[in-house]
C-alpha cells in the first residue's frame, strides 16, 4: 500500500476528531469527511485527481485557509497563495488559544520545502485544533510507514467509540 490521498485524509480526520472537543459547530472552521461536504464550490479551486479536502477556516471570501491532502491554500485580503505540503515542516501555531490578543483568529506558519514561510488562518479557541491537527498530522504522515498510515486511524477511532 502506498500513501494515497485517501489514507492521508483518513488519518488527518481521525486526528482532528481525536483532538477536537465536540460539538464541532465552530464559526469559521470545519473538517470534511468527503469532498461532497465542502460547501465553497464557488471558489476558484482546481483539485488534482484523488485530492481531498481535509479542513478549512473560512473567515470571509477574502480571508481563508484550506487544507487538502496535497497542499495548503491561503487567501489573505484577497491575495491567494498555495503551497505543497510535501516536505513541509511546522513552524508555529500562533496565539491559537486567543489569550494574548483576544482575537477571533490567528496565523499558524509552516516552512515549505522550498524554504518559504507560509501563513495559514487558525480560528482561536477550541476550533484551533482542527487546522492545527489537520496540518500537523498531514506533515507527520511523511515520516509514517504504510502500516502506520493504515492502522493509526483505526486505533484512534476505536478508542473514540469506547469513550
Amino acid at each position: 500500500m502506498t500513501k494515497t490521498d485517501k489514507s492521508k485524509h483518513n488519518i488527518c480526520i481521525a486526528a482532528i476528531k481525536r483532538h477536537t472537543m465536540k460539538p464541532y459547530d465552530f464559526k469559521w472552521t470545519k473538517f470534511y469527511e468527503s469532498n461532497a461536504e465542502f460547501p465553497y464550490t464557488a471558489l476558484p479551486l482546481q483539485l488534482a485527481e484523488n485530492e481531498l479536502f481535509i479542513c478549512s477556516t473560512m473567515i470571509d471570501a477574502d480571508n481563508y485557509s484550506i487544507l487538502t491532502t496535497r497542499r495548503i491554500i491561503t487567501t489573505e485580503k484577497g491575495e491567494t497563495n498555495a503551497g505543497s505540503i510535501e516536505g513541509a515542516a511546522h513552524e508555529t501555531y500562533g496565539d491559537f488559544k486567543g489569550l494574548r490578543d483576544k482575537k477571533p483568529f490567528t496565523f499558524g506558519q509552516i516552512l515549505l520545502y522550498n524554504g518559504t514561510n507560509f501563513k495559514y488562518f487558525i480560528e482561536t479557541g477550541k476550533a484551533s485544533m482542527v487546522m492545527i491537527h489537520g496540518i500537523r498530522t498531514l506533515i507527520g504522515t511523511q515520516q509514517m510507514t504504510n502500516t502506520q498510515m493504515e492502522n493509526l486511524p483505526k486505533i484512534w477511532n476505536k478508542k473514540s467509540e469506547q469513550s
